[in-house]
């Protein structure tokens, strides 16, 4: 990925809810977008569209967030997508952070109806930024409100392999739509299944789209945290059979870390 300095954002970000209205400085949004020309696809056969909009072209929905930048993601509506977006965008996420910038994930926010989607795309999602009117950073890890690792794995020795453990304690601290960390890890150290809970149809219908964005905000931390260790990371689909998700979970992809050539 582009900058080993934005694994230390996994443990430092937090999502900023107010926002000092000023414009950010014209030269940090230029250089916003020249990260996002450089970020790396988790599918770079995916095509995307990422656009950086005011506030007067956002259309806020319930539990909107008023900022006076968004980054607005539109995606080729084919494979996983959704987790192709997620990973993409939280790159943005960390990056904002490091440079003195708050962001937060916004799933019911969009762009006004004369924002101009490319031909074969739909709009997926909206990160909102500008310079922070609270704190920007947690002082420890204490602060995030997460499921303990125990809780959102069952591989076997997990605990003595230290590596397998620093990545999935990045992936324990993604954020994620409501907080709802829809994450289960299973397989190995070297080949990390991650699984997707099950949703009954009306949380099915609420959170498919945002859940599916979040694992993909998940795997930009596993990839992070492996390279950070010197692995490599190369991301894989296995059938349902091979992977044997465990029970009230969907099998969404493997994470096969090994050793750089």
């Amino acid at each position: 990925m582009q900058n080993d300095n934005l694994f230390d954002m996994i443990s430092r970000r937090k999502s900023i809810r107010k926002y000092d209205m000023t414009e950010v400085a014209s030269e940090k949004r230029e250089e916003i977008r020249l990260f996002i020309d450089g970020i790396k696809p988790l599918d770079d056969t995916i095509k995307t569209q990422f656009s950086i909009i005011d506030l007067d072209a956002a259309k806020g929905g319930l539990f909107s967030i008023k900022a006076p930048h968004y980054v607005v993601v539109c995606s080729e509506p084919k494979g996983d997508y959704l987790l192709n977006a997620g990973f993409m965008l939280q790159q943005v996420d960390l990056f904002l952070a490091q440079k003195g910038i708050g962001a937060c994930w916004l799933g019911m926010t969009k762009p006004n109806k004369e924002f101009a989607v490319e031909k074969g795309m739909e709009f997926v999602i909206v990160l909102a930024f500008g310079l922070p009117a609270e704190p920007l950073y947690r002082n420890n890890l204490y602060e995030f409100k997460r499921k303990s690792l125990e809780e959102m794995t069952d591989m076997a020795g997990i605990k003595e392999n230290p590596h397998g453990t620093a990545i999935l304690e990045a992936a324990r601290l993604a954020p994620s739509a409501t907080n709802s960390q829809p994450w289960y890890f299973s397989g190995t150290a070297e080949a990390i299944r991650v699984n997707r809970l099950q949703l009954n149809p009306l949380k099915l219908f609420i959170y498919n789209k945002m859940n599916q964005i979040d694992i993909g905000i998940c795997l930009c931390h596993i990839k992070m945290s492996a390279e950070k260790i010197g692995k490599k990371v190369v991301f894989v689909k296995e059938s349902s059979e091979q992977a044997k998700p465990p029970k009230g979970y969907d099998y969404m992809i493997t994470a096969k870390i090994t050793e750089p050539k």
